[in-house]
This record gives structure tokens, sequence and C-alpha cells, in this order.
């Protein structure tokens, strides 16, 4: 938490869907940080210390949301990790995203009420 407000760091090659996270977020009160690579997001991780992650499944390569999620683990994360993937209903019922060292996974394009409703319930 900063300046009162939950840290939300989102991690995305795709500058659209980071904006839009942005608006959504900071409209209903959340800060956000970024990250457009995997790295990027590890070293801002390390920075913030965010209340909550988002993570693309599918970046600059194919597994480094994946990758990612392994380097929170090294490094003792606590904050609740969602992966977020075009596939990501499917993801839900034909994976077990707990062992992956996710809370969950949000279908692309996201849903602004699911994305609230599940900030709510994990972070208040």
């Amino acid at each position: 938490m900063k300046d009162g407000k939950y840290v939300i760091l989102c991690i995305d090659d795709d500058p659209d869907i980071l904006e839009s996270l942005r608006i959504v977020l900071e409209a209903n009160g959340y800060m956000m940080v970024e990250a457009g690579t995997a790295e990027e997001g590890l070293m801002v991780y390390k920075q913030t210390k965010p209340d909550l992650i988002i993570v693309d499944l599918m970046m600059e390569e194919v597994d480094a949301g994946t990758h990612f999620v392994k380097e929170l683990q090294a490094v003792q994360n606590t904050a609740p990790v969602y992966m977020l993937s075009s596939t990501g209903d499917a993801l839900n019922m034909t994976t077990d995203f707990s062992s992956l060292g996710l809370t969950g996974v949000f279908q692309k394009p996201i849903d602004n009420a699911t994305l609230l409703k599940v900030l709510k319930n994990k972070l208040h």
C-alpha cells in the first residue's frame, strides 16, 4: 500500500491492455505500476512490493509469464498473482493454477466488473 492506496503491478507487452487496466484501476482508487516485460516486471516488483500482481502469460517469450511467477516464488512473494491469458477460461478448467504459484486467471479481454470484484475480495 502506498499513500493509502493498494498497489497493483500489471505486466503485459501490449500497451493498450496496460492503459485499459490503468483507467479502471485508478478510477476505482488503486495505484497501478506497470512493466512491459517479465524482466522489467521483476525489477518493478522489487522496487514497489505491490499488493497484487497481474501478469500476461505470453509476452516476449511464450512462457514469460510463468517464468516470472517462478522468479516471484524464489523471492518469497506473498502478494496474490493473477495470470492474464486469452485462454483464461480454458486454463481455469484444465489447469491447477495454484500449483503454478497463481491465485487465479483472468480471461482477455478482462471483464472490469470481475477484476474489481476479485480486487475487493483479495485486498479489502
